[in-house]
């Protein structure tokens, strides 16, 4: 055939119409058929097959390929035609995005583990850090640190308000004067426009716990100035939950901006009352108010052994705070106020109060209060209790893990279909101190526990919680789903074997069933092994300038 088109052959006086016409045909055959040839020698990244694709959007999954190149998804459907540096086959599991871990503080791990080890293991791609009203407090210094270090993982921040109130007030138990207050809105609407997400706030911790709810608004109306989101450790998680979940709704309502309530839980004496404080989060949503939720799939919490102290008394730092504790005539005043605490908590001992880290004495780490204060050769009781938690502060203070809420309540937020999924945790240092396992397994213990084997949620819908939910929350617009052209956070896992192995007796365990982890089309997890790569990148908020 090609031959009868050698234009040594062909004659003008012997191509009659006909022959034209198929001419024509053929010539337009070859040339519609070049886009097909040249697609199909395209060679992209990474080739992932023959999974089950869960988008992300909370829809029924379905079988298909995806192709990575340049650090984007290229192609999802049947691709087979494709070539492809590295190929994942799939088959038997679920291919999804990249979880987003809302509430997260690596502040001080990021040189230690740059490869974020416990989070790439729990499938997640995504953190955002500078919860609970504490950050780095120049937002631009702290990105062009990540950028030089590079992290395995990608990285937003919130501008934290005791961060910013520390900066202008110290630690000091008062109201800001109007030059003050002016300053520290400077501070949040520098932050935002450095690419802080929004203004985190930790109401129980010094010195966010001595602002009024005034002051929260103003840092929040600086922040909402840049389409950012308010988000809150709340003043009370227990007592006084439900007064604590009023305040962050109406600094929202007052600041013209979306509200994140963090690690959303209700404590002794309200345990099996959840349905009340989720009502107040519903009822918010139908009066148009963009609230949402975010939890750790445990029943024990991890802060700080200060959280158990009057906030009055770590005033001014820890000279002052040694002081009020030997002072007797203060002592005393302590002692009443943590016994009266405790009362009103419906608790009879610090049993549920676990040494995560002391550093002074590292043999405490695992043990509770308890039996710490019995070590001691204290008898068993409240108050001797309360003198072996002012001894440990006196000490340098410790983390701790307490056991403090009820399974049920935690089932029951977890249905709420606007929670999302958060370790509150930072980069682990493997085989560090006995801290909470939330920082191995949030994720993963989610799809197993909550998914696989007890049905709280479906797969798709938990997901969903942990990609699009928080992307659309936070404006991470190339991120949180499967879709052309979007960044390729990507992961696939094993449905029926992903687990969470971290306990609280052993919590230096990754999850397992991850098998791979793609963070900006790098493999970066590679059949449950960190690969080493270290390819996050910064995720600036909506109203970062250059």
């Amino acid at each position: 055939m090609w031959k009868s088109f050698n234009c040594q052959c062909v004659k003008a006086e012997l191509i009659s119409a006909p022959n034209l016409i198929n001419l024509k045909y053929f010539l337009f055959l070859i040339l519609s058929l070049i886009p097909f040839y040249l697609f199909a020698q395209k060679k992209v990244d990474v080739l992932i097959i023959n999974g089950k694709i869960i988008d992300g959007t909370g829809n029924s999954w379905f079988y298909g390929d995806i192709a990575i190149k340049n650090g984007k998804i290229y192609s999802i459907g049947r691709l087979g035609h494709l070539k492809a540096k590295e190929v994942i086959d799939a088959r038997k599991q679920v291919i999804a995005p990249g979880f987003i871990d809302v509430h997260t503080h690596i502040e001080g791990d990021e040189k230690r583990t740059p490869t974020a080890d416990n989070f790439i293991h729990d499938g997640v791609t995504t953190v955002i850090t500078g919860n609970c009203g504490s950050s780095n407090a120049d937002i631009k210094d702290y990105f062009r640190m990540l950028d030089s270090l590079k992290l395995s993982i990608n990285v937003a921040t919130f501008i934290g308000h005791n961060t910013v109130r520390q900066a202008v007030l110290g630690t000091s138990m008062r109201e800001p004067n109007a030059e003050e207050l002016k300053r520290m809105e400077q501070l949040v609407e520098k932050a935002m426009k450095d690419g802080a997400v929004g203004l985190s706030t930790g109401l129980i911790y010094i010195p966010g716990t001595y602002a009024k709810t005034d002051e929260v608004i103003s840092m929040a109306k600086a922040a909402s100035k840049h389409h950012g989101t308010y988000t809150s450790h709340i003043r009370s998680e227990s007592q006084h939950v439900f007064e604590a979940i009023e305040e962050a709704l109406n600094v929202g309502k007052q600041a013209g901006m979306p509200v994140q309530i963090s690690h959303f839980k209700i404590g002794k004496p309200f345990w099996g009352q959840s349905d009340k404080t989720l009502a107040l989060v519903r009822k918010a949503r139908e009066d148009g108010y963009d609230v949402t939720i975010d939890q750790y799939p445990y029943t024990a919490s991890s802060t700080t052994l200060n959280s158990v102290i009057p906030s009055w008394v770590l005033e001014n730092g820890r000279d002052s705070i040694n002081y009020r504790i030997n002072d007797p005539v203060i002592h005393r005043k302590i002692l009443t106020e943590m016994v009266g605490d405790m009362e009103q908590r419906q608790r009879t001992s610090f049993e549920y109060a676990v040494v995560s880290n002391f550093k002074n004495d590292t043999t405490y780490n695992g043990k509770s209060i308890s039996q710490i204060n019995l070590l001691m050769g204290r008898k068993p009781t409240i108050t001797d209790e309360i003198e072996t938690i002012l001894d440990l502060t006196k000490r340098g203070g410790a983390s701790m893990v307490f056991h403090s809420m009820d399974e049920a309540d935690v089932e029951n937020i977890m249905q709420y279909p606007f929670t999302m999924i958060a370790s509150d945790s930072g980069i682990r240092e493997f085989g560090a101190g006995v801290p909470h396992p939330r920082g191995y397994g949030s994720n993963a213990r989610v799809l197993s526990k909550y998914v696989r084997e007890q049905h709280v949620i479906g797969l798709e819908d938990a997901v969903r919680r942990m990609t699009s939910l928080p992307a659309q929350k936070f404006e991470f617009k190339d991120r949180g789903l499967l879709r052309e052209g979007m960044a390729a956070d990507i992961i696939v896992f094993d449905p029926e074997t992903v687990k969470d192995v971290s306990t609280y007796e052993k919590p230096h365990a990754f999850s397992t069933g991850i098998q791979y982890v793609l963070v900006n089309g790098k493999i970066t997890l590679n059949k449950m092994q960190h690969t080493g790569v270290r390819n996050g990148k910064i995720l600036h908020g909506p109203s970062f300038t250059k």
